[in-house]
């Protein structure tokens, strides 16, 4: 089977330091943003403009306006209305936007329902049985160039079967686009790809399963294929490391109270998602804990009834796969200093993102003139 034309968009979102950005530019990979401010992150960590895809469901005017003047390589365009906005700006600024349109195939992507973006009852894409005629209309449209067709149906998939339904759903708008006289060059696959962040759950593929079943479903096709990986490159490569501030006994349950909280990472809280807690020094021993923060919610547990090696007060922890949707996600809730982040490459390691101090978190509030 011959190779297909391809680009790896790295979904920015999933973690957007700068550092994280370039190694993977450095690799040949673009990005794909959801953000003025994620596009400034990727231009700046050395992404050609003409790698970058710009998705996001409510783009304003300014941002559409700074991205057509970077002359990216594609904007995913989520609604009619989007669609109009970017038309009279392309216009007014005597240039043509690059389009592709989300399609909702209405497609159950069996994750979790916070992450799910793919059925007819989510807030993204057009509707696939709108597709035709939405498209049809873009073509005729002074500051519209119509290149592609893109879909992203969810992230932390376990399963192929639904990348597969959906992927023939798309390869049959392709043709029928054709079939109206609507050349498409690129066809936008996302990302969602699941995350093995339990031992004992299941995943049903390997990346190269996935790569194996896009050649098989789009090998005839003369498209060039975009992938949008975010959370597969870069979530088994974060840890969270963390110490034992106290072991606290309660009635029924044995607390480690530990001193990183759901502020550093809100996944747990906000997904009830399971990470695993790793002791830095090796024992024997178990213990079973509730691993909580200090933060003064009851949801600033990051895990319950957890069977693990025997921690002391003072000890260091690693929560796993902390590398997506951690520190990207982290504020300073409870007026907490953030936590400096630190990139390791063989035996060396460098602090890529210092810790600020109280006085230079509080000095960012400003009294009111009347103050």
């Amino acid at each position: 089977m011959q190779p297909i034309d391809h680009l790896i968009c790295y979904a920015v979102k999933a973690n957007s330091h700068q550092a994280i950005i370039k190694t993977l530019a450095q690799q040949g990979a673009g990005a794909d943003v959801v953000s003025e401010g994620e596009l400034r992150r990727a231009l700046k960590a050395g992404v050609p403009s003409d790698k970058i895809v710009y998705s996001g469901v409510a783009k304003t005017a300014k941002e559409i306006q700074y991205a057509l003047s970077q002359k990216i390589l594609q904007f995913n365009v989520e609604s009619e209305n989007e669609l109009e906005v970017i038309n009279q700006i392309a216009i007014e600024m005597q240039t043509t936007a690059a389009i592709a349109f989300r399609i909702n195939p209405d497609i159950d992507a069996n994750t979790h329902a916070k992450i799910s973006t793919g059925k007819s009852e989510n807030k993204f894409g057009i509707p696939i049985s709108k597709a035709r005629e939405i498209y049809r209309k873009a073509s005729e449209m002074k500051g519209i160039k119509v290149q592609g067709v893109d879909v992203h149906i969810g992230s932390q998939l376990t399963d192929l079967t639904p990348f597969r339904l959906t992927f023939e759903r798309i390869k049959h708008l392709v043709e029928d686009l054709t079939t109206d006289g609507i050349n498409i060059e690129i066809i936008d696959l996302g990302g969602g790809l699941g995350v093995n962040y339990e031992h004992k759950q299941q995943i049903d593929h390997e990346i190269s399963d996935y790569c194996q079943m896009v050649k098989e479903i789009f090998a005839s096709s003369q498209c060039k294929i975009l992938l949008e990986p975010g959370r597969s490159l870069v979530a088994n490569s974060g840890l969270l490391v963390s110490k034992v501030v106290y072991k606290k006994q309660g009635d029924e349950r044995l607390f480690l109270i530990i001193d990183a909280a759901m502020n550093d990472l809100l996944r747990p809280s906000m997904y009830d998602a399971h990470h695993e807690i790793l002791s830095v020094h090796q024992k024997q021993a178990n213990e079973t804990y509730d691993v909580v923060g200090p933060v003064c919610e009851t949801g600033d547990t990051f895990a319950r009834n957890r069977q693990m090696t025997a921690l002391e007060e003072g000890e260091l922890l690693a929560i796993t796969n902390s590398g997506a949707y951690g520190a990207v996600m982290a504020s300073t809730y409870n007026t907490r200093l953030l936590i400096p982040e630190v990139l390791v490459k063989d035996a060396e390691y460098s602090i890529i993102k210092a810790r600020v101090s109280y006085a230079e978190l509080i000095d960012r509030d400003q009294l009111a003139n009347w103050q």
